[in-house]
């Protein structure tokens, strides 16, 4: 006690005002503190601090004692917290710019001037005193020797069971990985534009409505009740009918277009943004000598403080999904002049190269895609400082691969899979209109902060990609992504045998949302069914073993991944058409019609298995589930439409069980393979012998 009254007596008046409260001397009642004016003439009583009346307050003593009240944590701040970020007042620049209550931001950023639009003036300038980092875990990060680097996809599958926890990883190739970036050309660069879209960071914490094709999607756009954080909900955001807003059709979009860039006038842009938002002082011009670049933490912590506690209208600039217009991918093609062919050949056909990782043999997208789909295709991100993509995951919930091309880096955040409902169930909690519209959370969602994800219970990581680095996002995690200055990414969705579960389940929620689907999985499952009795067929008759009849191999047989799934499909198809076979009339669609797509006109499911049609509209097409729905015309005027009979996809999963009798069969009667008597496994003596070698049963 003596040593404890010895330490206090040399504590400064400062120091002593910033101890924390000994354990068991926290009062039990919290006080409430009550708004101090700094001209106690205008004040009535109830608004004086007692001990205060009649003492004006500069601004600085003011700030000095909120801030001296902040390390007391017997007070409750409830009300200050109030008084020190929602007292309609900005700070630009070093002026105090007063804002009226329920007047709009000013304006942070302005954009294009009389002689040129693609300059920018910006008058926000960085909040170091209200900025903040979220305390996150980093997802893990792998290095593959030369050797693992090779097959792309094997290497995945080796890294997913540490990794799909997580919900992402990073992958540093090695250091001999440089592939060219096209993008850099100069005919690209300086010539090729593109078309921006208008990003507003400080209202990214509304939900809006993006995904198209929907039939239940309706407009919407709401935001956040302010106490979100603190979970307690306004009720009066509960919608109480449908009113028009919630009928509408139309879709509202986060996007808003800009003007065109090319690559070099774009990262003009992005640099001089930058370099004028992190000054700090207004002597420096936007055009002055290149300024250190801030650090990743400042820049990641103040993205947050933007996104919540915005001071100003913040407006960005970025350009997304551009490989469908002029701007191509930026890794060497075949078609590339002979820089890109002779040179860069090893890159032009690995499995790294975005161009090639959606058909490398293990990914099944190309299965399920039809002429017209674009999901196999890869999509380029060209973004600037506070750049973003919200919350979201892949369509069918497929993997993704993404890279840097070049540029500062990008700050990933993620949820792993197994939260996806957790998430949901959270993101209505906060958005009270999403039990009206389950559907949204299929697609973007608001920017939320981790910290507030985490509190609710639901894990959160984070992920910094540096360029020439690959990031992967695993089936069904939700993530998010921003810029930390100009760059530009390219990514692609690939979907391996460990996906179909995930594939799967997905397609049966979109059904009951009414999602337009992106790809086939019907489709897939047979097309990828068929080339596998394909190679088992070839194994047997030529005795043959290669790296493609090893994979269907590890992925067939009685209790392969791929045979169970294909089995519990045809069990659930079995039960669909159960009333619907004994149709008076039904046909096969055949192989003529493998490449037309249906959809149910309910619920838009893809109807590549089976559909039902109507006389009274012979290009409107149901679904098995949906045909009471289809029309009230009479049971007679409608028809079936299957691609196989039952008892055929049944032969088809005993096949890929490995069973030889029907393999032949499959191979000779439905996929009219080519085969003779004597390959006929049933008249074949040595069957058995012929089985056991090939791994399959008799």
């Amino acid at each position: 006690m003596v040593g404890a009254k010895r330490s206090i007596k040399n504590v400064t008046d400062n120091e002593e005002e910033n101890l924390s409260v000994p354990p068991g001397f926290v009062s039990l009642t919290s006080l409430t503190l009550k708004k101090i004016v700094t001209d106690p003439n205008s004040a009535t009583e109830r608004d004086r601090e007692p001990g205060l009346v009649g003492v004006p307050l500069r601004n600085s003593d003011l700030e000095s004692f909120k801030m001296s009240l902040l390390q007391r944590p017997w007070i409750s701040h409830g009300q200050f917290e109030h008084v020190r970020h929602q007292d309609d007042s900005a700070q630009i620049g070093n002026n105090l710019v007063k804002v009226p209550v329920g007047a709009p931001r000013p304006k942070g950023v302005i954009r294009g001037c009389e002689n040129c639009h693609d300059c920018v003036k910006v008058t926000a300038r960085w909040h170091p005193e209200d900025s903040y980092l979220p305390p996150l875990d980093d997802a893990p990060v792998f290095r593959p020797t030369e050797e693992e680097f090779r097959d792309t996809l094997k290497y995945i599958a080796n890294i997913r069971p540490r990794a799909e926890n997580y919900g992402i990883c990073r992958i540093v190739p090695p250091p001999s990985w440089r592939p060219p970036c096209l993008l850099e050309n100069k005919e690209i660069w300086e010539a090729s534009k593109f078309s921006s879209h208008v990003q507003k960071i400080d209202r990214l914490q509304k939900l809006f409505s993006k995904r198209k094709g929907s039939r239940l999607h309706e407009k919407i756009e709401t935001e956040m009740p302010k106490d979100a954080k603190t979970g307690k909900l306004d009720s009066s955001n509960e919608c109480d009918g449908d009113s028009e807003e919630d009928k509408a059709l139309d879709l509202v979009s986060n996007f808003e277009s800009g003007p065109e860039f090319t690559l070099k006038s774009f990262k003009k842009y992005s640099d001089e943004f930058k370099v004028q938002y992190f000054r700090e002082n207004d002597t420096v011009a936007a055009t002055g000598p290149k300024r250190s670049e801030p650090l990743i933490a400042r820049v990641e912590s103040e993205y947050w403080r933007i996104v919540e506690k915005p001071s100003e209208e913040m407006e960005v600039l970025f350009g997304t999904e551009v490989a469908n217009q002029t701007i191509a991918s930026g890794f060497p093609v075949a078609a590339t002049p002979a820089k890109g062919t002779g040179k860069y050949s090893e890159y032009v056909k690995s499995g790294w190269n975005l161009n090639n990782t959606a058909e490398l043999y293990g990914s099944l997208l190309p299965f399920g895609c039809y002429s017209s789909s674009t999901v196999s295709v890869p999509q380029i991100f060209i973004g600037m400082c506070f750049a973003s993509q919200c919350w979201r995951n892949e369509d069918h919930h497929l993997y993704s691969l993404s890279y840097m091309h070049m540029g500062s880096p990008k700050v990933w955040y993620s949820i792993p899979g197994k939260c996806f409902f957790k998430f949901a169930k959270v993101v209505k909690k906060w958005f009270p209109k999403l039990s009206k519209h389950p559907e949204l959370l299929h697609e973007h969602v608001a920017q939320m902060s981790p910290s507030m994800l985490i509190a609710e219970g639901i894990p959160v990581f984070r992920c910094l990609q540096n360029p020439f680095e690959y990031v992967v996002t695993f089936p069904g995690a939700y993530h998010s992504e921003f810029s930390c200055g100009f760059n530009c990414s390219e990514a692609v969705c690939f979907a391996p045998i460990d996906w179909l579960p995930h594939g799967q389940n997905i397609i049966e929620h979109y059904a009951g949302y009414g999602f337009k689907t992106l790809l086939s999985h019907d489709k897939l499952l047979l097309g990828a069914a068929k080339e596998a009795v394909t190679y088992m067929w070839d194994s047997l008759t030529n005795k043959s073993s290669n790296s493609k009849i090893q994979f269907w191999r590890s992925a067939c047989g009685a209790d392969g991944t791929f045979t169970r799934l294909m089995k519990l499909r045809v069990e659930n198809e079995s039960i669909r058409r159960k009333h619907l076979c004994n149709m008076p009339m039904s046909r096969s669609l055949g192989e003529v019609d493998d490449a037309t797509k249906r959809e149910c006109c309910i619920c838009l499911y893809d109807l590549y298995l089976s559909a039902v049609v109507c006389s009274c509209s012979p290009n409107r097409y149901s679904c098995p589930r949906h045909v009471k729905h289809h029309c009230s015309c009479g049971w007679t005027a409608k028809e079936f439409l299957f691609r196989y009979k039952i008892d055929e996809l049944e032969l088809l999963v005993e096949a890929l069980k490995g069973n030889m009798k029907a393999i032949y069969s499959w191979a000779k009667n439905i996929q009219k393979l080519a085969t003779s008597d004597k390959d006929h496994t049933r008249n074949n003596p040595n069957a058995t012998s012929l089985c056991e070698s090939n791994g399959l049963a008799a």
